[in-house]
């Protein structure tokens, strides 16, 4: 129910009570409050402000991220004051970091200078450069005063009506500046305000002798400044407004009514790819019965992701074309050499990293997943073409599955490609057998190793270190399943997977049949389950013998979206699958008979999944993948996620890295992104970004980036 505004009058004249007097500090339970003076060339006076400390500062040496709250027509710095409260519980229950809290005073125009740089001329109300005061001068003096971080990861700007405009104006105008904005109430109308607002009547966008210009007003509003986005220097606002609002009487100026106007601005808000935006509406109207639980809500969300350290980026150079590319697997060479595979301009490409270049391809696309190491420096690959790739499909027409050997230099010296005529067969997975050949898994949609069960089966098959198709085997039940991952030992292979619907559990009653073969050619859960039955949607680990027995079958998740994308078996003869189940990272371990030893769930409120699992000494893994979410310093959309869990499966480190835009993951949401362990004890990681790495440029349109890091402290 909304509260009578004389309440909210008595709330106000209560918080002023405690204020200390100028040039004091009041210390009761939690941080302090102080005035202070900033000097402005742009004003050419000083611009007064109070602000809050967190507890303890004066006895640290820690920096800490600031807040820069702007207050409404009419008021004075001293409006604000009444949440530091809130900032002391926040802080001491740790919902937000400890903060620094400016709140600036803005008498210019007679306080109605709505935070921009007036070009109005009259005598009566002579416009003032406020704007730039507040964005250059204050944050300047305050960067050099207190102990700050003076990156934009580490600042928020906040304001509740004429400066929830001024916030949303500064976060736009100055991405340079501010990472977040909390814009409660905020007085903003589009495309021009109604004939009654009191943005008209005091000269902030007025222009010589007008105290009000359609042209300057339009300039500076979000509409114009939305264009204009950088999206690697991503914003996320905070829109909060209440049910009651004034309501105009003219039913011509319906529209521009706050909660109309602050939907719009969500809705145009969050169709930029610079923005991330949230919009609450709360019961009140246009008074802190909204401004002080809506503040409460923006810091709750947007708080813990200030940061006094920038992220993680990712390296220079990224590889790719100014067309969509796709990452496609990274080896590690006993050299310290390393070989990365994407697909770039619809074909595949292998790279010895400063060194040789390899290109696959035929006029149709060619897809990569997956490049292994050889003993003697030379490379497996895998991956489907829609065309004649070893020049004994003439006429293919559909995906074909194929594998490719190179030499240490890049020369090929096998390519083998099969499938069923007229349906679509891929590999999405591969590993280099014991005798120099591979196990690679994936789907399809006929028939390799006797009748399709589904829609789409997922498949193991065993080529010869000579590229000869050895066996095949087929398994899924009658929705679509997928194989994604594989590792072998010495006597197990080891595949994950998807399934859409109900698995078959029960084991092969007969020895598996031999599959079709083809030859190569010269040229460019909980547990597991071994008897009688059927396992969930979701997804799944299997295990096969050496001649492609399936031994048993454990499960994870309940649902279709739940997958295990990668396998390894670890240093102590362990079987480590990782994937997503349930939005989370998701990752366990066990034995060789299918027994569960650990299980270790990494969740934010947002999506995340491992992509790639990597065995380090001592039995330990290092999990790669993605996140949306937080787990270190945030760098955009999904970055990539690194994870270390020890032999018993328990998080030794987590850090997060990537660009202001997607990283890891593609545009379908499904991970694109390899990781190996190198013979220095570093773990390379190729995978997909959106973004532009440090000190380089994007080809564009997704590129393919390579980066090294310590499993001891991922970076």
């Amino acid at each position: 129910m909304r509260k009578p505004r004389w309440l909210a009058v008595l709330a106000v004249l209560a918080s002023l009570t405690f204020l200390a007097a100028p040039g004091e500090t009041e210390v009761r339970t939690g941080g302090t409050l102080a005035t202070g003076s900033a000097p402005s060339q742009a004003l050419g006076e000083n611009i007064a402000f109070n602000v809050y400390l967190p507890a303890g500062y004066d006895r640290g040496t820690d920096r800490h991220p600031v807040l820069y709250l702007l207050h409404g027509r009419g008021d004075t710095m001293q409006a604000w004051t009444r949440v530091k409260t809130l900032l002391d519980d926040m802080i001491r229950t740790k919902r937000i970091p400890p903060v620094i809290a400016v709140m600036p005073d803005a008498p210019w125009s007679e306080r109605g200078g709505w935070y921009a740089d007036s070009r109005y001329t009259g005598a009566d109300l002579p416009g003032r450069p406020i704007e730039t005061a507040l964005t250059r001068d204050l944050v300047a003096y305050v960067d050099a005063t207190y102990r700050t971080a003076p990156i934009r990861e580490a600042r928020l700007v906040g304001g509740y009506s004429m400066g929830g405009a001024g916030a949303l104006r500064f976060a736009l105008a100055h991405q340079d500046l501010f990472s977040a904005a909390a814009v409660l109430s905020p007085a903003v109308y589009t495309p021009l305000p109604p004939s009654d607002s009191s943005a008209r009547d005091y000269g902030a966008f007025g222009k010589d002798g007008e105290k009000f210009s359609d042209e300057v007003y339009r300039e500076l509003n979000y509409p114009a400044l939305l264009p204009k986005l950088d999206p690697d220097l991503p914003v996320r606002l905070f829109v909060a407004v209440g049910d009651d609002e004034y309501a105009n009487p003219d039913p011509a100026d319906a529209r521009h009514d706050l909660d109309f106007e602050s939907a719009a601005l969500y809705n145009a808000a969050r169709r930029s790819s610079a923005l991330s935006a949230q919009l609450r509406v709360l019961d009140g109207g246009h008074d802190w019965t909204v401004w002080e639980p809506a503040f409460e809500q923006a810091m709750a969300e947007l708080g813990p992701g200030l940061s006094v350290t920038p992220p993680t980026g990712l390296p220079a150079p990224l590889y790719g074309t100014a067309g969509p590319d796709w990452a496609g697997g990274v080896a590690a060479h006993a050299d310290g050499s390393l070989t990365i595979g994407y697909a770039a301009g619809g074909n595949a490409v292998l790279t010895r990293v400063g060194g040789w270049t390899r290109q696959l391809g035929t006029a149709a696309d060619e897809r990569l997943y997956g490049v292994a190491a050889l003993p003697d420096g030379g490379v497996l690959a895998a991956g489907y073409t829609k065309g004649d790739l070893d020049g004994r499909h003439a006429g293919n027409a559909t995906d074909d599955a194929f594998v490719v050997s190179l030499d240490a230099g890049g020369a090929v010296r096998w390519i083998t490609q099969f499938g069923v005529p007229g349906v679509a067969d891929r590999l999405y997975g591969l590993t280099a057998a014991p005798d120099g050949g591979a196990y690679v898994v994936g789907y399809t949609k006929g028939a390799l190793d006797g009748a399709n069960a589904g829609d789409k089966d997922a498949i193991l098959a065993r080529l010869s270190a000579g590229g000869e198709v050895a066996w095949i085997r087929q398994y899924g039940g009658v929705g679509e399943d997928k194989a994604y991952g594989v590792a072998a030992d010495a006597s197990n292979v080891y595949v994950t997977g998807s399934a859409s619907a109900a698995l078959p559990t029960a084991l092969p009653t007969a020895g598996p049949t031999a599959g079709p073969t083809a030859g190569p050619t010269n040229g460019p859960g909980s547990g597991a389950t071994t008897g009688a039955g059927t396992a969930t949607p979701g997804g799944w680990l299997a295990a096969f013998t050496a001649d492609g027995t399936r031994k048993w079958v454990a499960t994870a998740g309940g649902t279709a979206s739940d997958r295990l994308n990668a396998v390894a078996v670890t240093t102590t003869g362990l079987v480590v699958a990782t994937g997503g189940v349930g939005g989370d990272a998701y990752t366990a371990a066990y034995t060789s008979q299918g027994k569960q030893r650990w299980q270790h769930t990494l969740t934010t409120p947002l999506a995340e999944a491992g992509a790639a699992v990597v065995p380090l000494a001592g039995g330990e893994v290092e999990v790669a993948g993605y996140t949306r979410g937080r787990v270190g310093v945030q760098a955009g959309g999904a970055d990539v996620l690194t994870l270390r869990l020890d032999s018993k499966g328990r998080q030794r480190a987590a850090a997060q890295l990537g660009t202001a835009r997607d990283d890891g993951v593609d545009a379908f949401a499904e991970p694109n992104l390899y990781a190996t362990a190198t013979p220095s004890g570093e773990v390379a990681i190729t995978g997909l970004t959106y973004g532009a790495p440090k000190g380089g440029d994007a080809p564009g349109n997704g590129d393919v980036f390579l980066v090294r890091t310590s499993p001891v402290d991922p970076r």
